[in-house]
């Protein structure tokens, strides 16, 4: 019998598929994927084995930062179908047994918001402190040192005001003012909204930079980038950001939606966190009543993933009782594909062992639409990048588009069947090799590997609620248990090239467990495990 969480408690151990709606499927023929695509393969979805979907934004934006930008919180941008196409798309995944989370971006708006065209109109207006509006300094310059993440001074002058207001992402991108409480209910309404026609939850698009210092006081430089800054070629590492972004009223704010959300019940809260004191952060956003997952870049931007440094930060973040919860992520919409950064192109096995170790884990897993399939990032020339990111930073780095390209359905060029006329970015010919068509008729591809192994592990309680203590292993292999009342079931991954050897009576793990497609054996006291192999095992109770 299939394992079915109480139903306040989904979240536990959920696999969440993240689709990004420009690039699933076009229906109406723009080169632009819209709900009713989703909506349409949705069966694919639930193929997978996962028990949530995660979808990008798709209301109303001028699409300068391709819905990042919101102009209307409670309406569907018109590229990709209207409400009622959000209702039929919500009711399609509710039979199935899909929950679905809505990416919320709540702080900042466009600047075509109906909100922030009030609020640059003078400083009188009801709306007038809506956003973060500051005094130039004596000399005309911005009031403080802060900086965008997308490049130069988070501030831009508006003349109308004679101020100036931040941004903490492109220019059109105005941040709201949470010291406002006005601000705040407002966008606890534009929650409530969703949530009244049955969204299962939100994830948050960067919740640390809700709230600004209110004495906008300038950020200290930042003594020492760290290896592999995901902004390294960005002035923006060259700050510690302690006043702009991660103030301490936000989690204020954050337990509020949460109780907002606990009043629907069975309703989630995905934060998306920054990697600036990731630890203490993440240990600081999900603690009782804020958020119950949240994610950081730890591996997102990793170019290596040995076991050690998954014990590392399984370890820091917390598995006892009382710590909160992560959400573990390869791959998502912001950052190179995990086949291309963690060079397993010639290899994907290698990525998708590591992607049902992180299923494993304490914790959630997210996994992003084209992962199932081990897509590599898409090299595009600089004149079909349309990443503001990537533009403004060509060619120290080339933006975001490589891992937004569509979902190739088919092996047909040119789109894959995502679209009947030229996608909006192209399809690159190794996807149309990889595509779910082709793989779904080869029993061993990465496709059908990854949801034998999913659904395989959805019907056991304690991969995904249970406890977890790491076992003693040599450096190429990852073990650890997992532990639900009287279940505790020994997990061991191999993520080396070669095949290794791991001494586990059976007497310590109990019989070794099959179904799930890995390959590791027992043999006596010892477990044998292949390369890019994994070997599970039931102690009896």
């Amino acid at each position: 019998m299939a394992f079915e969480p109480a139903p306040d408690d989904w979240w536990k151990g959920a696999v969440i598929y993240q689709i990004y709606p420009r690039s699933y499927l076009d229906t109406t023929g723009n080169g632009i994927g819209d709900l009713r695509g989703i909506a349409e393969r949705l069966d694919h979805v639930a193929s997978l084995g996962v028990d949530a979907i995660w979808i990008s934004p798709f209301v109303k934006s001028p699409m300068k930062d391709f819905g990042y930008d919101v102009a209307d919180y409670l309406a569907v941008d018109p590229l990709f179908g209207d409400l009622q196409d959000f209702r039929d798309l919500l009711a399609g995944a509710h039979d199935r047994g899909l929950k679905v989370i809505m990416d919320q971006v709540l702080s900042h708006t466009s600047d075509q918001h109906a909100w922030f065209l009030e609020s640059r109109e003078g400083r009188g207006n009801a709306r007038a402190d809506w956003y973060v509006w500051a005094d130039p300094k004596p000399d005309g310059g911005p009031p403080n040192n802060w900086l965008s993440v997308f490049g130069g001074s988070s501030w831009q002058w508006e003349p109308r005001r004679s101020q100036y207001y931040l941004h903490n992402f492109l220019r059109e991108q105005p941040d709201l003012n949470y010291h406002c409480p006005a601000v705040q209910q407002a966008v606890l309404d534009t929650c409530r909204f969703w949530l009244d026609m049955g969204v299962d939850g939100f994830r948050l698009d960067v919740c640390t930079f809700y709230v600004h210092d209110a004495e906008l006081r300038d950020n200290p430089p930042n003594p020492s980038i760290p290896e592999g800054e995901a902004f390294e070629f960005n002035p923006y590492s060259r700050q510690l950001h302690i006043h702009d972004i991660v103030r301490p009223e936000t989690v204020s704010f954050l337990e509020r939606l949460r109780a907002l959300c606990d009043g629907y019940g069975g309703r989630a809260l995905l934060g998306e966190l920054n990697q600036s004191e990731a630890v203490r952060v993440h240990r600081e956003y999900t603690a009782v009543k804020r958020l119950q997952l949240a994610y950081g870049y730890w591996l997102l931007g990793a170019h290596h993933v040995p076991p050690g440094l998954l014990r590392d930060v399984a370890r820091d973040l917390g598995h006892d009782e009382d710590a909160g919860w992560p959400a573990w992520a390869l791959d998502n919409h912001d950052f190179t594909r995990a086949i291309t950064r963690l060079g397993s192109e010639e290899t994907p096995d290698a990525v998708t062992v590591l992607m049902a170790a992180l299923a494993c884990l304490r914790g959630a897993f997210c996994l992003y639409q084209g992962a199932e399939l081990g897509l590599p990032q898409a090299e595009l020339p600089q004149d079909r990048v349309v990443d503001p990111y990537g533009r403004e930073f060509w060619p120290a780095y080339k933006g975001r588009d490589g891992a937004r390209t569509p979902m190739p359905w088919t092996g047909d060029a040119p789109s894959g069947g995502f679209s009947q006329v030229e996608p909006w970015l192209p399809v690159p010919q190794a996807h149309l090799a990889l595509s779910v068509a082709g793989q779904d008729a080869l029993p061993g591809s990465t496709l059908n590997r990854l949801r034998r192994f999913l659904h395989w592990r959805r019907d056991q309680p304690a991969l995904r609620q249970g406890g977890m203590e790491f076992v003693a292993t040599s450096a190429a292999i990852l073990g650890f248990r997992r532990a639900l009342g009287d279940e505790v079931l020994t997990c061991a991954f191999n993520l080396s090239g070669a095949e290794q050897v791991l001494s586990l009576p059976e007497a310590e793990t109990g019989p070794e467990m099959t179904g799930h497609g890995f390959g590791g054996i027992r043999r006596g006291d010892e477990i044998h495990l292949p390369a890019w192999g994994a070997f599970f095992a039931r102690a009896a109770p």
